[in-house]
């Protein structure tokens, strides 16, 4: 397409980026090898105009605004887990979290639940036990949902927020709806996989590239031999929310249009992707060859998915740094039956490593990985190494998911020779 605008000059109070100077509108002297792009901060700033996005982030039905879903664990052993994947089911409306009834709950409610949660499915749940081990009453206002099991929020399905008359209580068992959820791939402490799915049959490997952020990213699929992008005609949640269950995460929070996550090379495979929500990949939904649609790369899609609360962030720092996006990598580990904070050996550290830091982090891509830190002070509480031989295939989550010797071997000693990172 055109390039508009060349040599942009902004003060950084306009409200516009057309209020910026610049050459003159199509006035160029570049290519789009020049293209320039920008990472924003998470938070946005009250009166900005809205995304182009299909976004499902707050539901509201009958009234109930519902920001935020979470399980609430009975058990022992599910209040030891991370994430929690089982428990009492509880909704937040108006700062305030409200118990959920059991009446009439079904499979495809906790598969909603479990997708807002991140996890691609949801399991039976042993109700008879949870009857015999707790006899605790609902004590708050409650509601009553009935999902297809597609959506991508609760706030989506239909449901009943009062009794229906002043006689009627609202849950006439008092038991809460138990929902327990399937673990995908970014939910399990396990080896780093490019998570490409190669199954036989219509399902079509997918993959995510050029998101800031774990599960976000332009979606790419593997089609005739070759990887290639999805032009955003009719794209909506519930083909982003297969997108994002075939991954192994939750449903999409966001279906991005118009090349978000910049714009893919290679051919343009699919237009006019239409999903019920049920699919188990993106090839069992309806679709045209963009071909015959007339794309062009600046309408590739895009997802951001929901993901499990993993705790990821707090497992791993920076110090010493001149800014909070760069430093010495620290990590937490068990070392001798206590969690300890401790440096990461330089040896064999790369671009690979640094960018599942940054990630874990929040703090985008990777510009830099160390394996020497001269000039960086690391924390007095983290002087001895407790992590080395680390290989990661960059897309884990975190640096504990990759690779890494059991016992530490570091020949080096750390100190200086810690590895560092610039985000």
């Amino acid at each position: 397409g055109p390039i508009w605008m060349d040599n942009v000059r902004c003060g950084g109070s306009e409200g516009s980026l057309a209020e910026c100077t610049h050459n003159g509108w199509g006035t160029r002297h570049c290519h789009h090898g020049e293209d320039a792009g920008v990472v924003c901060s998470g938070q946005r700033l009250p009166g900005g105009l809205p995304e182009v996005t299909t976004s499902g982030h707050l539901g509201k039905v009958s009234g109930l605004s519902l920001e935020e879903v979470r399980l609430k664990p009975i058990l022992a052993r599910a209040k030891l887990s991370m994430p929690v994947m089982e428990g009492a089911v509880e909704v937040k409306h108006n700062g305030r979290w409200r118990q959920v009834c059991d009446a009439g709950w079904t499979r495809n409610n906790s598969r909603v639940v479990c997708g807002m949660l991140g996890f691609p499915q949801e399991k039976q749940v042993n109700i008879s036990f949870y009857r015999k081990l707790w006899n605790m009453k609902l004590k708050d206002s409650n509601s009553r949902v009935q999902c297809q099991g597609a959506e991508p929020h609760l706030g989506w399905c239909p449901m009943q927020v009062a009794p229906l008359s002043p006689r009627q209580h609202a849950c006439p068992h008092g038991m809460h709806a138990i929902v327990s959820c399937l673990p995908g791939p970014a939910s399990q402490k396990g080896k780093g996989k490019d998570r490409s799915k190669t199954s036989p049959g219509k399902v079509l490997p997918v993959r995510l590239r050029a998101g800031t952020h774990a599960g976000e990213g332009r979606v790419e699929v593997l089609r005739h031999g070759q990887w290639g992008t999805v032009c955003d005609k009719q794209w909506d949640l519930a083909a982003a929310s297969v997108v994002c269950r075939q991954l192994g995460y939750g449903t999409a929070k966001q279906a991005l249009v118009g090349a978000q996550m910049g714009q893919g090379l290679g051919p343009i495979h699919l237009s006019e992707v239409r999903c019920t929500g049920h699919e188990r990949s993106l090839g069992e939904c309806r679709f045209r060859d963009a071909e015959q649609s007339r794309c062009q790369h600046e309408a590739d899609v895009a997802v951001r998915c929901h993901m499990p609360h993993m705790d990821f962030q707090s497992q791993v720092r920076l110090a010493g740094g001149r800014s909070p996006e760069e430093g010495v990598v620290e990590v937490l580990v068990p070392v001798q039956g206590r969690l300890q904070w401790g440096s990461v050996c330089g040896a064999q550290w790369g671009l690979n490593e640094a960018m599942v830091v940054c990630r874990q982090l929040g703090l985008g891509f990777a510009s830099h990985a160390l394996q020497e830190t001269w000039y960086w002070a690391g924390s007095p509480d983290a002087t001895q190494v407790v992590m080395s031989g680390v290989r990661c295939a960059g897309t884990e989550l975190a640096l504990q998911q990759c690779q890494h010797h059991g016992p530490v071997h570091c020949p080096s000693g750390g100190g200086r020779f810690s590895a560092g990172v610039t985000c």
